[in-house]
């Protein structure tokens, strides 16, 4: 599932760890892509390293037995960041 970064300092510490702790109860792989970069979506500092801005496209995919309920809740999650987040 592709979601968008609205805030405008882009994926930093702050999104980065909520989007971690949502991420962490799922029993599903969780991760995030950007250019071909492929990290953990439950990793902070994998997160950091896409150096993803405002206005980034990020692609949202999971594996694993409640997959499709991680996708939905991390895109929420992504898509409901403040422009000022």
């Amino acid at each position: 599932m592709e979601v968008v970064l609205k805030n405008k300092y882009g994926l930093h510490a702050r999104p980065a760890t909520l989007i971690a702790q949502t991420a962490k109860p799922f029993a599903s792989s969780v991760s995030l892509e950007k250019g071909g970069q492929v990290v953990d979506a439950k990793s902070i500092f994998g997160m950091l390293t896409l150096a993803a801005e405002c206005g980034t496209t990020l692609i949202l995919s999971a594996e694993g037995p409640d997959a499709d309920d991680a996708v939905a809740k991390l895109a929420e999650v992504i898509e409901g960041f403040d422009v000022d987040d």
